[in-house]
């Protein structure tokens, strides 16, 4: 089963919980552990599309966040 699907199925649950007949206290706890498990399994979807979309295939990872340049920048002065 794919996280998705678990997602899915969770929402569901999640929609159905109050209306099941489940006592009050047992209720909120099953409401608690169904939104902690969406909250964790939402995070790692979101984690693996990152690592998917900076992964360069060869094994390395990386973003557009440093750019290397050949040329100088700034001048090279020596404080005497």
């Amino acid at each position: 089963m794919s996280k998705e699907t678990l997602i899915f199925l969770c929402g569901i649950l999640l929609t159905i919980i109050p209306f099941l007949g489940i006592p009050e206290d047992w209720r909120q706890y099953a409401i608690l552990g169904v939104g902690i498990f969406l909250i964790i399994m939402g995070y790692a979807l979101r984690r693996a599309v990152y690592l998917h979309r900076i992964d360069y295939g060869n094994g390395e990872r990386g973003s557009d966040a440093f750019i290397e340049t050949t040329s100088t920048l700034f001048e090279q002065n020596e404080v005497k």
